[in-house]
């Protein structure tokens, strides 16, 4: 912690200091390059954007020398501190806690989270009970921009299949008509009334008579059955939840 490094500045009557991620009143150098910097975003980012830095991330149990107060001037880095995340933060209101499970520092007050040890994260309270795990769903990358999820300071959605992408993704997904997870195809809202305007819909769409006989074998993906059903050019309906959220398979085997 290089407490001479830290940047100040007046800006309206008002001492400003910290970066864009964080309030506090030190930096960090890094382990990893010697450099110093406000946080380990602003590290991350730094090594992402500039072309002659090897890419790389700073691994935050890394950081030594780091103490809440300075033994030199006694100033309180922050309010906030963490000793086996090497974090600060004077901005309180973020309500943030450690998780042990996690391993890492949250946001949000820790009344208001769980930690489910199948997924391998913190979850809202409202999904106690109510979601689908999926081991380690928080352990990798978000499917639409890549970045990696589990100390992403963005908002995540967990969505009906138990898998996991930050929300504005996910609202970004939404808004363009897309409907499916990305990573297993279920259907993330519910589609009754869109299921109920396809089969009006093809009720009024007559096919060929070459083709109106015709049957094909379809998985679905939201209930994984696999059906015969009549073949038609709008959609093929699971027969065992009624979705259209289906795909055609290659007829099955029969054992001989």
């Amino acid at each position: 912690m290089e407490s001479s490094a830290i940047e100040q500045r007046l800006h309206f009557g008002n001492m400003e200091y910290g970066c864009k991620h964080y309030r506090r009143r030190c930096m960090i150098r890094a382990p990893c390059c010697n450099e110093i910097y406000s946080c380990r975003h602003c590290h991350n980012e730094t090594t992402s954007m500039q072309s002659h830095l090897y890419r790389h991330d700073l691994v935050r149990q890394d950081v030594k020398q780091v103490a809440q107060v300075c033994t030199n001037c006694g100033v309180r880095m922050g309010e906030y501190f963490c000793d086996i995340c090497k974090f600060f933060d004077d901005d309180t209101g973020k309500q943030q806690f450690h998780c042990d499970e996690c391993g890492i520092c949250r946001v949000g007050g820790q009344e208001n989270f769980f930690h489910c040890d199948k997924c391998g994260s913190c979850y809202s309270v409202t999904l106690r009970g109510n979601h689908s795990c999926v081991e380690n769903s928080m352990r990798h990358h978000c499917p639409i921009c890549y970045e990696y999820l589990f100390d992403s300071m963005k908002d995540t959605s967990v969505m009906k299949c138990g898998h996991t992408m930050h929300l504005e993704c996910y609202r970004e997904m939404i808004n363009r008509d897309k409907f499916c997870c990305p990573i297993c195809s279920k259907s993330v809202i519910d589609m009754t009334r869109e299921w109920k305007r396809i089969d009006e819909e093809i009720e009024a769409t007559v096919m060929p008579e070459d083709y109106r006989y015709k049957k094909v074998w379809i998985l679905c993906n939201d209930c994984n059955d696999t059906t015969q059903v009549y073949f038609h050019i709008i959609g093929q309906k699971c027969g065992h939840c009624s979705s259209y959220n289906t795909r055609t398979i290659a007829p099955p085997v029969l054992p001989q």
